[in-house]
Order: C-alpha cells, then structure tokens, then sequence
C-alpha cells in the first residue's frame, strides 16, 4: 500500500542536553534522521518524505540529505511552536486522498513490516496506530502516596509511525486548531472525533532517542541487529 510520510524534526531535543538537534547526533557514524529516513527512502512503498525543520537547522539538514543521497524528501516545511503545529503544516503538503504516515525523526528503528501492516490498517479503517504492551506494573500516585494499581492487561505503550487517510487526518487536525486543541499524538485528535483507532503490535526496539541514556540502548540494539545479519549470511 503506497503512502506519503510526514517526519517532524524542528525540536531541539533538550532532554537529551546535546547542546544541538539531537538528530544530528552520530549512531555508527551517521546522524540519527538520516537513520530514519534511510527505512523510509528504501522502502517501495513510500512514495514521499515530508520533513518540518527549524529554520536554524534546515541548511544543515538539507545537507546531510544530499550527502547521504536521500531522494524521496520531496518538500521542507517550518516547524511550528508545537510538535502538532508542525505536522499541520506539514499535512497540508501531503494532498488530498491516500495514505499518510506520521514518524518520529528520533525513532530510527522502526521496521517495513510494522509499517506495511500500518498502512494495511488505515486503508482498511482510516486511522493505525503502532504500540507495544506495557511491562510494567503502573501505579496512580498521588502527593507520594499509591492510590490504586492499574490493569495493565489493556495497557499500551504508543509509537510511531501512526497511520490515517488523508482526509480522515486532516479533519482531526482542521477541528483541534478550531477549538485549540493540543492532544498527545495525532491519534488523540482522531480519536476526540469519535474515530475509531486500531491497534498494530510492534516491537520494543522501536524505541525514541529523548535521554542520553537512549543513546546506549540505539547501540545495543544496533549491535543486535548486526549480529542478527551476521548469523543469517551465515546460514
């Protein structure tokens, strides 16, 4: 299933105190976006890359793009005050009909099966998200204080990509800026129009590089992989 994908890349990452965009940290030698939008240009499927930049960053960006020889960005679009605000504008670049992705940049490793099964999904019911099941065992807290432990049996943990029609996305988005909304993902705002979501299981390597400690778990899990590669030309 064709689709467009939307990746916005204007935050400035302070968690991570890289003193920069965190996506232009090295993981192996290469930033950390070009990692991501390596899944997305060498998969058939994708039919273009729809990036939001700050406008600080956009010559460097624009750059490494060539560097790296990344042909699918087909449009640059100003980050927004918030994350949402990017993707909104970023949204109104991806048509009309169709099929549209939204990634985060700091999620390099994500896999083409989670995001054909995604686009399967959206085309069949409008809106996919990706998720894993929580670990964990989730308390409420209050003031220092437990107040009740959660089921975590219908307990997910939300990723991206998250997958939606065009249209079914952009109405989401066209209704929170009229009512100024802000959710916590784009599903949120699919979902506050009373659209169902479905649920794609995923994996946990799938993780966002926010923390400096991320940075050791995107090596490990680059190591894994390798060795995964390693034992398969083997055989």
């Amino acid at each position: 299933m064709a689709y467009k994908v939307i990746i916005p890349a204007a935050g400035q990452g302070k968690r991570m105190g890289a003193g920069k965009n965190k996506l232009l940290l090295e993981l192996n030698g290469t930033p950390v976006f070009i990692h991501t939008l390596k899944v997305f240009e060498e998969d058939t499927e994708c039919e273009s890359i729809i990036l939001a930049l700050h406008p600080q960053d956009e010559s460097e960006f624009k750059a490494l793009i060539e560097k790296y020889n990344i042909k699918k960005v087909a449009s640059f679009v100003p980050g927004g005050k918030e994350r949402q605000h990017s993707i909104h504008n970023a949204l109104k670049e991806a048509g009309a009909t169709g099929i549209v992705l939204v990634h985060d940049a700091a999620r390099p490793f994500i896999d083409k099966r989670h995001i054909h099964e995604l686009t399967d999904a959206a085309h069949r019911t409008g809106a996919a998200i990706v998720a894993v099941p929580v670990k964990d065992t989730i308390k409420m807290v209050k003031n220092e204080k437990v107040t009740s432990t959660v089921d975590r049996s219908s307990l997910w943990a939300v990723q991206t990509p998250q997958a939606f029609r065009i249209s079914t996305l952009l109405d989401a988005y066209e209704k929170a800026d009229q009512d100024h909304f802000l959710g916590t993902d784009d599903a949120s705002l699919v979902e506050r129009l009373g659209h169902p979501v479905t649920v794609v299981e995923g994996n946990y390597d799938n993780i966002k590089l926010t923390t400096p400690e991320d940075l050791f778990f995107a090596e490990a899990i680059m190591n894994k992989r390798k060795t995964s590669l390693a034992s398969l030309d083997e055989k």
